[in-house]
């Protein structure tokens, strides 16, 4: 039975050891938590978003964000301290605005056969996620916005999504809770939402049982990749590296988010992940007014660029923003205060009095696509980079890297 080590156990790293296990292989997950989906998916927007797969390598992001650059609660906020691998990759994503409509393409191509794939797996094992199935409503407050918006469509309709135009009325008798008057949107039904969290932590406990082995509170130290074989020495965090206990197996496959470049870099690769910090709050509702006066449809404001998930019963997830401020992961006021607000205009029924906020950083590749494939040296592969679309994605990446595993067969 061939042996794959996955290391990261957040939403990409789980879906790549269920997709293995499929297939036959004994599974090592080694994580640095304590439990799976700790980090990225722990609290996202929770939107399964094929009609969000726009990349954003687009002449008008970079506009925006240099109009928004000196605001504190803009949208997208940089900081602008010198940083070579920040500017690197920055100049990269420029370089990559001639690939925007293939990439954008590609990107909805991968996220129809994930949801497929992730319902599929929701399904065979009864996985309880807060799913639900009512599509995603993009609203737009003025022409400009919506007619912008009508040529993204095109290309996501080019990349096989059932999306469509609305006006105002339609919006009202969509989502009769929103409380703003709109120029127009666009809705696409097939589309979901669903607790990242849960789904991970429920399919882990499904790989376990399926005889995967979980190394949780591992920090890999050091990986060596010969011709023969994949060894990852981990030790317990903050214990000696001397105490590391060596894994070997057959193959390597690098699902650890923001952390994938530097163990990249090891291994002879270059990953240019950067991470680009997200913010989100769960609004409990906590009582009948609030749980009325919530949407149940998943929203996205593209003026605000924010996102909902109805979670539940008593649950309402919104998030939103991009901040390209390195590893830091404090959370900051005046990036929170804009979400909290956004809630109480757009439904005032709402009560903010227990928000309870988070961020995370998303894992990044300058031209906005997953890195998949194999590394330079034999036995590595990556499944990482997948940016704000991990959710989104990842049961469709997994798929391919698992695929590729298979492909090569074992190694002498």
């Amino acid at each position: 039975m061939p042996h794959t080590i996955v290391l990261g156990a957040g939403i990409t790293g789980v879906t790549t050891a269920h997709s293995l296990l499929k297939r036959g292989h004994q599974v090592t997950l080694v994580e640095k938590h304590r439990y799976p989906a700790m980090e990225t998916s722990f609290a996202n927007g929770g939107q399964l978003s094929a009609s969000n797969a726009e990349v954003w390598n687009h002449w008008q992001t970079v506009w925006k964000g240099l109009t928004w650059v000196l605001k504190r609660d803009a949208p997208l906020l940089l900081n602008l301290s010198p940083s070579w691998h920040k500017y690197s990759w920055l100049f990269e994503f420029l370089n990559n605005i001639s690939g925007y409509r293939r990439n954008t393409i590609a990107t909805v191509d991968l996220a129809l056969r994930a949801r497929t794939k992730l319902l599929e797996i929701a399904d065979e094992y009864e996985i309880d996620f807060d799913l639900e199935r009512r599509g995603i409503l993009h609203v737009y407050y003025d022409r400009a916005g919506f007619e912008r918006a009508g040529a993204v469509n095109n290309l996501l309709r080019q990349g096989g999504l059932d999306r469509w135009p609305v006006t105002n009325e339609e919006i009202r008798t969509i989502e009769p809770t929103l409380g703003a008057e709109f120029y127009g949107g666009f809705y696409t039904p097939s589309d979901a939402t669903g607790d990242i969290h849960k789904f991970t932590r429920r399919l882990a406990k499904i790989c376990e049982r399926q005889g995967a082995r979980f190394y949780f509170d591992r920090a890999v130290i050091d990986i060596e990749a010969s011709g023969r074989s994949v060894k990852a020495s981990a030790s317990a965090v903050g214990a000696p590296h001397s105490t590391a206990e060596v894994l070997e197996a057959d193959n390597i496959v690098i699902c650890a988010g923001v952390a994938s470049r530097t163990i990249a870099a090891r291994l002879g690769d270059r990953v240019n992940i950067y991470p680009v910090k997200g913010y989100s709050i769960t609004v409990h509702l906590d009582d009948q007014d609030s749980q009325g006066g919530a949407p149940e449809v998943s929203l996205l404001d593209d003026r605000a660029k924010i996102v909902t998930s109805r979670l539940g019963l008593d649950r309402f997830r919104v998030a939103g923003t991009a901040e390209f401020n390195g590893t830091n992961k404090d959370i900051r006021t005046d990036r929170i205060k804009p979400l909290v607000d956004w809630t109480r205009t757009l439904f005032p029924s709402v009560a903010t009095a227990r928000v309870v906020p988070w961020s995370g950083l998303r894992p990044m590749m300058p031209n906005m696509l997953p890195k998949i494939g194999r590394g330079k040296r034999p036995g590595v592969y990556y499944n990482t980079g997948h940016g704000h679309l991990g959710w989104t994605l990842s049961c469709a990446t997994s798929e391919i890297v698992a695929d590729l595993i298979v492909a090569s067969g074992a190694r002498p």
